[in-house]
């Protein structure tokens, strides 16, 4: 069979032939991650098949129409497969994002040969009335060829190339194995890296949320268009969609275990814009959100959307009994304290026995974003992982200190922040429950104890002088903590004074300026320096006051855009001729004749050889003649545009 398309490997390939396994089954278990109008596939187990079992899953008992199959199969150029050993087969069932083929199931059975390094793909169609049709003309396989680290290769070979069927879903062109899928194999195998995570949507059926997710997003994408808050309502509507239906298939797959016949009460600490609450309610779950800061958008949702703008400090008051869900979907300070929260029972001596069982009840859901520890910011403890790993393997601890028995799973979300634990059922019965609040309590004591003294949430000092009793008392045992203040205070360098950050650009700009002073033909485009270069140029104190704003330095040096580049890491001198800079500013609109210009050109003041724009095609003005006033109103900004 002759080779349709061929990849060469880079030299030094020390991760094959495992790495290119390892490769396949990315391709075999998240086809989604390549194809983007799949939503994933459901696989059976692998097991052993030889030609007869073959036929039967082809359902083709006729021996003499399957003869080309077989002798693809037995293609390769180390012919060690014995002719009666069995091939490892497995079965994925392709989910398309939107179900455009009614009844009817798009499947592959895959087959593995490991002596010839090369697996072949079968496609078949499975009808409503159980009929198994096998696609002959998308039948391929891709092969590793080669036995040295600088030969290897990955080929694709089709059965029929000129009977290949495209729909664009399940079957993509042909062209494109070989522009996207095998250059991603080859990445995969060469890189041969693992996740440090579950894979995605591990917990759930991923049919079924495709299905909740597609009547979700069509019933809510109208928020994109009404959205007033100043975030980016493509990103958060979309995710809280996702994160609704992750919810609500957890929640029907428990009603189905637990066969419950109501749905499940919900509590949304630190629900920010609300539009997580406002679906879960709109689909059924009765529940409410509690912020420390009202939004604008919550005035659009209606009453049957619950919503309390309220501080929330761990303690007896905020122990929500009667709930069955307690959500912390990005809830910063919050999110150590959710899993306790939801294990701790009430003390109260008034129906104790029934408040006992509603607190053992009790599940949560949360989604970590920044890290926090109970009393203020995380410290770092596990130089070997990575902060993000750490800070999921810390929420795990606490909520296995709770009481938990704790499940992992990673969202498909548009964040890098994805990974969700979820505590469904407690690890010791409820007759243990008073052995239980003991350990909680001396694990929050703990970590009180191990805390930095003086570290700031949110700009509030901790309190240092709370009594044991007060830590470990009922009411109390979140004394200590401090929600985040109700006015949100910007910290973005746009506070700082305007002479401060006018050196800071100019001193930074002179540095890469002279580093290629004397080596340029054209128009000095400065050298480059990484962000710890840049910070050693400064003085302490500078630096300092740089600290306490979010970001800080790069913050600083990506405000002013007009000036810098910061790219990988490393501060660049900007060049408004270069494509990356246009690219880069795209929402800024072309210079038209006679434009408004209410800025001054840094370069025209400041760099040696001036601007290397002409005034009419810069969109900041060369000089007093160029700069006009505007007679429009100030927006109020949230940050300095340059």
């Amino acid at each position: 069979m002759p080779v349709l398309f061929d990849k060469t490997f880079p030299g030094g390939c020390n991760t094959l032939p495992e790495g290119f396994w390892s490769a396949i089954d990315v391709w075999i278990k998240k086809p989604h991650v390549v194809n983007k109008r799949l939503c994933g596939v459901t696989e059976t187990e692998s097991k052993d098949v030889d030609r007869e079992d073959l036929r039967f899953m082809l359902n083709n008992p006729v021996s003499d129409t399957l003869g080309d199959v077989f002798s693809f199969l037995a293609n390769g150029v180390s012919p060690t497969h014995e002719e009666d050993k069995p091939w490892s087969s497995t079965v994925r069932t392709f989910i398309p994002k939107v179900n455009c083929y009614g009844k009817v199931l798009h499947k592959d059975v895959i087959v593995k040969d490991f002596g010839r390094q090369q697996v072949t793909f079968l496609p078949i169609e499975d009808d409503a009335e159980g009929q198994v049709s096998l696609k002959r003309g998308n039948v391929y396989q891709i092969r590793l060829c080669g036995s040295e680290c600088d030969k290897w290769a990955l080929e694709l070979h089709v059965l029929d190339p000129d009977a290949w069927f495209s729909d664009g879903v399940v079957y993509p062109r042909l062209p494109w194995l070989s522009s996207d899928l095998l250059p991603k194999l080859v990445r995969w195998a060469t890189e041969c890296k693992h996740s440090e995570f579950r894979s995605t949507l591990s917990l759930l059926p991923v049919e079924k949320y495709s299905l909740v997710y597609q009547q979700l997003k069509d019933k809510y994408k109208a928020m994109v268009k009404v959205w007033p808050e100043v975030t980016d309502p493509e990103k958060f509507v979309y995710e809280d969609v996702a994160i609704a239906t992750y919810l609500l298939v957890l929640w029907a797959e428990e009603r189905a275990q637990k066969s419950l016949s109501s749905r499940q009460s919900f509590v949304d600490l630190g629900c920010g814009n609300g539009l997580l609450v406002h679906i879960l309610t709109n689909e059924g779950h009765p529940g409410k959100g509690i912020d420390v800061r009202r939004r604008k958008i919550w005035d659009m949702y209606g009453p049957q959307t619950l919503l309390e703008e309220k501080a929330i400090t761990p303690s007896e008051s905020f122990l929500f009994p009667g709930t069955d869900w307690l959500i912390g979907n990005h809830s910063d300070e919050l999110t150590p304290w959710i899993p306790v929260i939801a294990a701790r029972r009430v003390i109260s001596r008034h129906n104790l026995t029934q408040q006992l069982k509603s607190s053992y009840s009790c599940c949560y859901f949360v989604l970590p974003c920044c890290f926090f520890d109970f009393y203020g910011k995380y410290q770092r403890r596990h130089c070997k992982k990575s902060q993000y790993k750490e800070y999921i393997d810390f929420v795990s601890e606490v909520s296995e200190e709770s009481g938990f028995s704790t499940e992992e799973d990673c969202l498909r979300i548009p964040s890098t922040k994805r990974v969700c634990l979820v505590g469904k059922s407690r690890n010791y019965q409820l007759s243990d429950e008073a052995k239980a609040e003991k350990r909680r309590a001396l694990y929050i004591e703990s970590r009180l104890a191990n805390s930095t003294c003086g570290v700031t949430v949110q700009g509030s000092d901790i309190i240092n002088d709370v009594t044991d009793s007060d830590r470990t008392s009922g009411r109390q045992w979140g004394a200590g903590f401090r929600p985040r203040d109700r006015v949100e205070t910007i910290r973005n360098c746009a506070s700082l004074p305007r002479d401060f950050i006018d050196g800071v650009v100019l001193e930074v700009a002179n540095v890469l300026l002279r580093m290629t002073e004397d080596d340029f033909t054209d128009w000095n485009r400065g050298g480059s320096l990484s962000l710890s270069e840049v910070a050693g140029l400064l003085h302490q104190e500078n630096l300092q006051l740089l600290k306490k704003e979010c970001g800080g330095l790069q913050t600083l040096l990506k405000n002013n855009h007009q000036v810098f580049r910061v790219e990988g890491g490393r501060v660049h001198i900007r060049d408004w001729r270069d494509s990356k800079s246009i690219r880069a500013d795209a929402k800024r609109k072309p210079v038209a004749p006679g434009a408004l210009k209410t800025r001054p050109c840094w370069f025209h003041t400041h760099h040696p050889q001036g601007c290397p724009l002409q005034a009419e095609h810069c969109a900041f003005a060369h000089g007093p003649t160029d700069l006009r006033q505007s007679t429009r109103p100030l927006k109020k900004m949230k940050c300095d545009p340059f």
